[in-house]
């Protein structure tokens, strides 16, 4: 199964789409709101003129009906005076100096602001996503955006990741606007090819998730961003036991088979009635306690797995290729370069942090 495209054969291909982010407003709704408040402040003006029309003169034929005070408002607030129809009393003219010129700027102002929002904002906005996107490193690429890809941006986003750094891609719209609702960057198209994982920049990414709902697709998504980012991290839900090796072989460092997780948590419960309730406690950010990974610190270096800084409880030593549990030997010094798997409490403001005094 290769991988390798020509690069005339490339160029051929649709442009790929910029990143999109979720608007604070529909554009329907922005319209709306914008052009009701304009046309709300010019019937206001109209109600004053046809209330004070005794002041206005038409020099045609010296009546001003309301045909000629809706046309008289027009022209007052677009500023092209005509000068058929002129305030002439003292009344009207403070009118037109105090309460209507003030209305004109404001609409005037919502038309310019709406030009604006419309054109030269919506524009640079696209630009800037561009650039977002030609700049992206450090960041969460969720390919797949079903029930596990959905889930796990909450639960990202739920642990403190910022929504901006989580970039989905997903060939189905409905998905990427739940992405854009929880404020992520969404790109459609399909993740098995290059162009569309080169658009989102795996190669520069934090960590690549893939769950697309089939095992083929995902064994081939895994394969290609490999293939464009050789180092990056990928994790991808496989879930058929026989398709767990190829996932591995075809690059993925994590393979999760949530049907196997099931089965755990269901030999779990028949052990005991708390084990499946710890599981799922140690999952989620919600739960009273959580699963920590992180590099050994200097400061633990030459002390034992129980005797960790940040005062949870160790569970495991990775160094290099090998896992060390904590009742192993080995496990009573950790060396540099280690990676600790410790359970901490979850931080809430009623929880301190682990080692600190609660006081």
């Amino acid at each position: 199964m290769s991988k390798r495209r020509s690069s005339h054969h490339l160029f051929r291909r649709p442009a790929i789409k910029p990143l999109r982010r979720a608007l604070a407003v529909p554009v329907w709704a922005d319209v709306a709101l914008r052009l009701g408040g304009a046309f709300l402040l010019i019937f206001i003006v109209i109600m004053v003129h046809w209330s004070d029309r005794a002041g206005l003169n038409d020099v045609h034929d010296g009546q001003v009906s309301f045909l000629d005070v809706v046309y008289f408002t027009m022209i007052s607030i677009t500023t092209t005076g005509f000068g058929d129809i002129a305030p002439v009393s003292d009344r009207a003219r403070l009118i037109e100096a105090v309460l209507v010129t003030p209305i004109r700027l404001a609409v005037i102002t919502i038309f310019v602001g709406t030009a604006y929002n419309f054109i030269i904002k919506r524009s640079w906005e696209t630009w800037r996503m561009k650039r977002i996107q030609e700049r992206l490193e450090d960041h969460i690429v969720v390919l797949g955006f079903g029930v596990s890809g959905s889930e796990a941006a909450k639960e990202l986003i739920e642990r403190g990741t910022d929504p901006a750094c989580i970039v989905v891609v997903d060939p189905v719209q409905a998905r990427l606007s739940q992405a854009e609702k929880l404020g992520c960057n969404v790109l459609q198209g399909d993740a098995t090819r290059d162009e569309v994982q080169n658009a989102v920049r795996v190669g520069t990414a934090r960590t690549i998730l893939v769950s697309a709902g089939r095992d083929d697709t995902s064994v081939l998504i895994v394969l290609t961003a490999r293939h464009l980012a050789p180092t990056t991290p990928i994790t991808v839900v496989i879930r058929a036991d026989d398709n767990e090796l190829l996932a591995r072989q075809a690059g993925a460092n994590n393979v999760i088979n949530p049907v196997r997780f099931t089965g755990l948590l269901l030999a779990g419960s028949a052990e005991g009635q708390h084990v499946a309730d710890y599981f799922s406690d140690l999952a989620s950010v919600a739960g009273r306690v959580q699963l920590v990974e992180r590099p050994v610190e200097p400061s633990e270096i030459g002390l034992s797995l129980d005797r960790l800084a940040s005062g949870g409880k160790g569970l495991r030593i990775y160094r290099g290729e090998r896992s060390i549990g904590f009742w192993e030997d080995e496990a009573k010094v950790l060396a540099a370069g280690d990676i600790v798997v410790e359970i901490l409490p979850t931080v809430t403001k009623d929880r301190p942090p682990a080692g600190e005094d609660s006081a």
